[in-house]
């Protein structure tokens, strides 16, 4: 699967052509990945070629249908009307003390925009109208929609004004200076000195200060990742122990932040022996590293060294992208007879994926930022530099969630002039990561465009591999409001495999729902065991069978891992100390870029 990096124009082009043709194709190719490059910074990554097809797609399906436009057209007032008397409704309890002299502009604008909003929605389902154009179109109403919201603007915006006013324009100065600072450490530059009463606040949150600070060893490590064991609390552990691999596209103590939340010190409590590997944030020099790499040497080479200290099989569990790539990993060592050189591969003794994706025809909003014109955009873009920054990356989750992630935080930190205090997933989420050009423009054409996995035809060792060919126990968990990883896709696990299943819907979201401790207040959960050879149910089926449960999701995955093994426990083990390795959280997490 490995190509080389940056993509040349296709040998057809130059097969025919004499030298100094083929010369002028490849500069010219070269121009335009740098003009395309160029385009997609100015338009957060966004490809114009998809959005054009888009947008001509649904204006020609528009065009042709002039009833439906027209009946769509005299609805709109109706929408807005609506819209107006809800809003004038939720406002009603507040309106004996004096109101506000920016709110009746508030909640006209409101009204107007979520009439329209909700009005353009409905006019989106147009017959003939691809489902992805309708998706990009209706992803782009949502982000004009934040725009044009009352909630982004501060004339709209009472607090900001009596704000402003309050402080004597205190605030006003404030959100210039985060602004600024804002600014110069996106160009590098270090930030502005805090002022005296910023000085004694508490230090920043990070890896070994008050993150990832369960104890351990780094035990092995290669180019790519660092393979992490923890040391036991009780004087006796499980058999079997249980090797993590987190996503790729983040840092690995998401399962390890604070000591209360921490997926890790929970399992190491309930006597698991619990490895966990760490991936090193790749440079330019790690362009060509493609998704084979990542395979051998992030799964299968630290899955070796867990046997080899252990001894036992063992229980995997991937986290997010990191599910789908134990998940070929395990089809492929379903079937390790015919893939010289995994025979000798540990055995798997079950299978845990946490918001994890085999089938990716329903990606979620993710899905309408990823066609062929837009994985040539990120390709034209890895290019320059050979990876995809964290930045980059990161603009594209602001993109799906700007409400929140963009206006409210530009509200609140430049208008109000308040900084976030910080906690410890906002300080993991800040933990920007890179991903090399080779195997992110792999990832998206082998499992995104092609659904490669789930057609039976992604390769390993040169020979597909087929999820129908797992047969141990897999525990999947799905989470309620999951916009990166929907459940109903997550779920689909259960049509691919002839392995007994126990599905868990969690509430939350795709961090959240994952970071669900015991005692975490508001928590619960559906869950069900579908047997290997019990009839498929849908989504929607489960969900009307499912039983629902109060609490953290984790105790029913500790007793389900302890049942899926020998119900054996031996004395703790205690990991090794090598000092040219280091002890958690590893040499590979600090490393940290701002680009």
């Amino acid at each position: 699967m490995r190509a080389p990096w940056p993509v040349s124009p296709a040998p057809s082009e130059l097969d025919d052509a004499p030298d100094a043709q083929a010369d002028a194709l490849q500069a010219a190719s070269r121009l335009d990945r740098q003009w395309h490059a160029l385009q997609a910074r100015a338009g957060a990554g966004w490809s114009p070629v998809s959005i054009s097809l888009a947008a001509m797609d649904w204006s020609l399906n528009w065009a042709n249908s002039p009833a439906t436009a027209a009946t769509r057209l005299l609805q709109w007032p109706a929408a807005v009307l609506e819209a107006w008397s809800a809003t004038q409704a939720d406002a009603a309890p507040e309106s004996g003390a004096g109101a506000q002299p920016a709110e009746p502009l508030r909640q006209l604008s409101q009204a107007l925009l979520d009439g329209s909003q909700a009005w353009w929605q409905q006019s989106l389902a147009l017959p003939g109208v691809s489902p992805h154009h309708r998706e990009v179109m209706r992803l782009l109403s949502s982000q004009a929609s934040n725009f044009m919201a009352a909630a982004s603007w501060p004339l709209t915006q009472p607090e900001v004004l009596q704000t402003a006013v309050s402080s004597q324009g205190q605030s006003l100065l404030r959100g210039a200076r985060n602004k600024l600072n804002d600014w110069r450490l996106r160009h590098g530059l270090e930030p502005l000195p805090a002022p005296a009463e910023a000085e004694a606040a508490t230090p920043p949150l990070a890896p070994g200060q008050g993150l990832a600070t369960t104890p351990g060893e780094v035990v092995f490590r290669n180019d790519l990742v660092e393979l992490i064991q923890y040391a036991p609390s009780t004087p006796r552990v499980h058999r079997e122990p249980v090797f993590i691999v987190p996503s790729w596209i983040m840092k690995y103590y998401i399962l390890d932040l604070s000591p209360h939340n921490s997926l890790v010190r929970y399992l190491v409590s309930q006597g698991h022996t619990v490895f966990i590997t760490s991936w090193r944030n790749p440079d330019a020099s790690d362009a060509l590293l493609g998704m084979d790499d990542y395979l051998q040497l992030g799964v299968f080479e630290p899955l070796a060294e867990v046997h080899a200290i252990t001894g036992e099989p063992v229980h995997a569990m991937g986290y997010c992208l990191g599910g789908t790539l134990l998940a070929i990993a395990a089809a492929a060592l379903a079937a390790a007879e015919r893939r010289p050189g995994l025979e000798a591969m540990p055995e798997l003794r079950s299978l845990t994926l946490l918001a994890a994706q085999v089938d990716f025809t329903e990606p979620g909003e993710l899905g309408a930022l990823i066609d062929a014109h837009q994985v040539q955009w990120l390709e034209d873009m890895m290019a320059e530099r050979g990876y995809l920054s964290g930045r980059q990356m990161g603009e594209s989750f602001q993109f799906l969630h700007s409400r929140e992630l963009i206006w409210q935080r530009a509200i609140r930190e430049y208008l109000l002039g308040e900084r976030d205090s910080g906690n410890d997933l906002m300080s993991w989420n800040a933990d920007l990561t890179r991903m090399p050009a080779t195997m992110h423009s792999e990832y998206l054409h082998s499992l995104y465009l092609r659904n490669d996995l789930a057609q039976g035809r992604y390769p390993v060792a040169g020979e597909p591999v087929s999820l129908h060919d797992l047969r141990l126990p897999v525990f999947a968990v799905g989470t309620v409001t999951d916009h990166v990883s929907p459940w109903t896709s997550v779920y689909k696990i259960h049509q691919l495999t002839q392995a007994p299943l126990h599905f868990v819907l969690t509430r939350g979201g795709h961090n959240a729902g994952i970071l669900s401790e015991p005692g975490h207040p508001r928590r619960s959960y559906q869950a069900l065991t579908l047997a290997a050879d019990a009839p498929r149910l849908t989504p929607e089926q489960w969900r009307q069978h499912a039983p629902s449960h109060e609490g953290s999701w984790w105790p029913a995955w500790s007793d389900w891992l302890i049942a899926q093994g020998s119900g054996e426990t031996v004395a703790a083990r205690l990991p090794t100390h090598l000092p040219e390795l280091g002890s958690a959280p590893g040499h590979y997490v600090m490393q940290r870029y701002n680009d």
